[in-house]
């Protein structure tokens, strides 16, 4: 009686016995190294999750917990010493030329122990020292009235028009709309925590719908900025794209991010990939080159790529401390230098004859790892052998050579995907202050606004006075993508 070929997994694992293992060893010996050989690929696959953290690999630092490791940065020494280096401007609080109150303090007895009447001395000179502080914070109330008389055509009442938005017998303005979105979705406070602010600070408690309504308002006035916005990132010559998990209603959604030095755009999705992508209408009328991580999704589309090179060197660096490929520790290295090369160059490319010899040695290094890392031949099974994380980056760094080394081939383009991930950042914060979204209308929201509040900062504008013109009906409206 043969002994029946089973799925190698944990839960089959479970039913062999010593015996059935000696009997395999004796009828088909090459199975049971095939055995042996996936279970050893098993455990080692096993191990090295394990030993993925923040620093190695492409996980968030919340997930490290209790074992986080010592922070670990992929910056070389420079020899200089912390803090602000020599040329720095520095920033210092400097005295006004016109105050905006003046005290004087009169000299009358000689401070010196003479005890001396000054009083009628002559003055020689003011010292003077400034004091900048808050003035009492209240709010503003301004009453609008509208004359009432009577029609001498009809004998009907008439009344004098409002000025437009002014519906309700008692309203907050607009500036104070903004301060309340500034603080909601800037300084991401909790609602409770705003109404309290305002109660402390101006003895008005605002009430959570209010916030709401306010967050919903700032949200439909601020459409034709996301739509201008879309269409500029369609045409922009270079754009990062990033997305990151949300939790939404108790469900896994997808947060997506589109970004350039002046512009950024977010989204919310249920997918992560390029379902997504298409219905967004971003990428696939995208016509210069996207930064990215490395998701498969994105390689989809024509457009030109570039690959995140500090992804790539946390995977370097697990290869070489968990799985200790030495070609890794060298590939880390190459790329570093290629950095350092083009930013002695900059703003041009390095000399062609430097580029050809960084080219070269990548080259080598990729061979030497696919000498160490041989492709996995198939056993039988249906289906691809599936590749160690080895051979599956060589062969990233191998086919996307042009992405990987964009940095290099050409002025202007980035080694990392930093700017995309900083305009993902204050999701993350949310949902620690919150632990994520209870509707997925809230987080659609906040992806618009915060889209509006990144952009403004990015443009050197000011966010209170942008939110209180977007309630305005007057958002600011970007003219160029970069």
């Amino acid at each position: 009686m043969s002994i029946p070929w089973p799925r190698i997994s944990v839960k089959s694992s479970a039913g062999w016995t010593r015996r059935d293992l000696e009997d395999l060893a004796r009828r088909e010996p090459g199975r049971l190294v095939d055995l042996v050989l996936d279970f050893q690929g098993m455990l080692l696959a096993l191990e090295a999750r394990l030993a993925q953290n923040s620093a190695n690999s492409h996980r968030p630092p919340s997930s490290d917990g209790y074992a986080k490791p010592c922070p670990k940065s992929l910056r070389q020494r420079t020899g200089r010493k912390p803090g602000g280096q020599n040329g720095h401007p520095g920033h210092t609080l400097q005295p006004v030329p016109r105050p905006d109150r003046r005290v004087t303090h009169r000299l009358k007895l000689c401070p010196c122990g003479c005890g001396k009447n000054l009083r009628r001395q002559p003055l020689v000179r003011y010292e003077s020292r400034q004091v900048f502080d808050l003035p009492e914070v209240r709010l503003l109330v301004t009453e609008h009235r509208a004359e009432v008389k009577i029609c001498p055509s009809t004998g009907r009442e008439v009344v004098a028009a409002f000025p437009p938005g002014l519906r309700a017998p008692a309203q907050y303005g607009a500036r104070f709309q903004a301060w309340l979105s500034y603080w909601r979705h800037q300084q991401l406070l909790p609602l409770d925590r705003i109404a309290l602010m305002c109660a402390d600070l101006f003895g008005q408690r605002v009430s959570e719908g209010t916030l709401l309504a306010i967050e919903a308002k700032l949200y439909h006035a601020l459409a034709p900025f996301e739509d201008h916005v879309h269409a500029l990132l369609c045409q922009a010559s270079l754009a990062h794209f990033d997305e990151t998990g949300v939790r939404i209603a108790g469900r896994l959604y997808w947060l997506h991010n589109a970004s350039t030095s002046l512009l950024t755009w977010l989204g919310v999705h249920k997918k992560r990939g390029h379902t997504a992508m298409d219905d967004f209408g971003i990428l696939p009328r995208f016509i210069g080159r996207a930064i990215h991580d490395g998701l498969e999704s994105y390689l989809r589309y024509p457009c030109l790529h570039g690959l995140c090179g500090a992804h790539l060197l946390r995977e370097l660096v697990f290869l070489h401390e968990v799985m200790r490929q030495r070609w890794a520790r060298q590939m880390n290295r190459l790329l570093l230098r290629m950095l350092k090369a083009t930013h002695a160059c900059a703003p041009r490319s390095p000399p062609r004859r430097r580029v050809n010899a960084l080219i070269r040695r990548y080259r080598v290094l990729i061979a030497k790892g696919l000498r160490r890392n041989p492709r996995r031949r198939s056993n039988g099974r249906c289906g691809r052998p599936r590749q160690n994380r080895a051979h599956n980056l060589l062969r990233r760094l191998r086919d996307q050579e042009g992405s990987v080394l964009a940095f290099l081939l050409q002025p202007g383009v980035p080694f990392t995907n930093n700017r995309s991930e900083q305009d993902l950042r204050m999701s993350k914060v949310q949902q620690k202050i919150s632990g994520g979204f209870r509707t997925l209308q809230g987080a659609t929201r906040f992806a618009r606004i915060r889209s509006y509040i990144s952009t403004i900062r990015k443009n050197n504008r000011n966010i209170l006075g942008a939110l209180a013109d977007a309630l305005q009906s007057r958002p600011f409206i970007p003219q160029v993508a970069l």
